[in-house]
């Protein structure tokens, strides 16, 4: 069902501070008879997988991610399977963040909203389970900082989730990719409109434009930039999309890699809070896997079901080196764990963007059967290409 949104009550983040009313935004697709599937949005994703028919997007919504993957007779096929997605907290897509109203001021909390983590959103998230009568989950599904919401739901639930699929993840971020993030925060916070992240109802556009802009160079290889964009000019002067590009050089000296940059980053800072954005990176920065274990083996040890670990060649943002480590944490932990390598120069994005490579792994792992009360053994030959 589209946009629904339930009143969960009191909620304490794990690093402090709390909020008296935590709003959840969540999409169902399918029968509640049926098996449940939890779907994990990425870092700046929304509950909106599918658009189901209704091609509308409502103001307070991202565009559907996973159109080709998650549907009627799709790879996640929604006449086999009950879908779940929340918009998680701390975002702004209708779950309780930065720019929600604070009902003791009647403003938005901006910078008195509570860091969050990857634990909150899992704990949120088994709280509207709760609230939807689901008590066990065929498979929770994510991509990026999305398949760490999977993971830590092995770690923390383990009784309660028979599957998970980290798709383009790992156990924690490498310090190149924490580098990066630490600046994407720095360019925020330099933008005069910032003030401290109470800024509302103005916004530092430009800052968050920046961050995304060094995001986006990480979610794609060497390889796809240079094949769609190479050295060319842009066909036009960056105008309104970013009036300020040029500097001193000529409308000339605008490339398509430019444009590209700076379009993605206008549409998003028209639809996404800076506070928000350093709420949900900071989150993913900070998760660890291991985080109060003596490894990653040790945080999956009461996991007993099956993990199918997605990696894309061309991804460096989460490459595939980490995600064989974190298949390998399952299998030692004693878990069935199939690491599955998707052939592709896209690069980290490619999840999204390439669902005809991800979706046929996705398929044969949650097509599987039960075999008398459990499941029948991950074997790499059934990922075969």
């Amino acid at each position: 069902m589209p946009g629904e949104r339930v009143s969960l009550g009191p909620f304490e983040f794990e690093r402090g501070g709390s909020v008296p009313d935590l709003q959840v935004a969540y999409e169902t697709y399918g029968d509640p008879a049926n098996d449940a599937v939890l779907l994990c949005h990425a870092l700046t994703g929304s509950h909106r997988v599918t658009t189901a028919g209704d091609e509308t997007v409502d103001a307070d919504q991202a565009r559907a991610w996973w159109d080709d993957v998650v549907g009627p007779g799709a790879p996640i096929d929604t006449t086999e399977q009950f879908v779940v997605c929340a918009n998680v907290p701390g975002s702004c897509y209708g779950t309780t963040g930065p720019a929600s109203e604070d009902p003791a001021t009647g403003e938005p909390y901006g910078s008195d909203f509570p860091a969050v983590t990857v634990g909150d959103w899992v704990r949120a998230q088994r709280r509207l389970l709760d609230h939807l009568g689901i008590d066990t989950l065929q498979a929770v599904v994510g991509g990026s900082v999305g398949g760490m919401n999977a993971v830590e739901w092995a770690k923390r639930y383990p009784d309660r989730v028979e599957r998970v699929v980290p798709i383009a993840a790992g156990a924690r971020l490498d310090s190149q990719l924490l580098a990066l993030s630490a600046i994407a925060r720095r360019a925020i916070a330099s933008d005069p409109a910032w003030q401290g992240g109470d800024y509302y109802p103005d916004h530092p556009d430009d800052g968050l434009a920046l961050a995304r802009q060094l995001a986006h160079v990480t979610y794609r290889s060497k390889e796809s930039m240079d094949d769609q964009f190479g050295r060319r000019t842009a066909d036009c002067p960056p105008r309104e999309l970013a009036p300020d590009a040029l500097g001193d050089a000529t409308d000339d000296d605008y490339r398509k890699v430019e444009s590209y940059l700076d379009y993605n980053a206008r549409s998003f800072v028209e639809r996404f809070d800076a506070n928000s954005y350093l709420r949900l990176t900071r989150a993913m920065e900070d998760y660890d896997l291991a985080a109060g274990c003596a490894s990653d083996t040790d945080a999956l040890a009461e996991f007993d079901g099956e993990a199918l670990v997605v990696s894309i060649t061309g991804d460096w943002h989460f490459t595939t080196d980490q995600g064989e480590a974190l298949a390998a944490a399952f299998r030692d932990a004693g878990a069935e764990a199939t690491h599955r390598v998707v052939e592709s120069d896209y690069g980290h994005d490619a999840f999204l963007a390439c669902p005809e490579l991800i979706g046929p792994p996705l398929r044969r792992f949650l097509g599987r059967r039960r075999n008398h009360g459990s499941f029948a053994p991950v074997h790499a030959s059934l990922f075969a290409n």
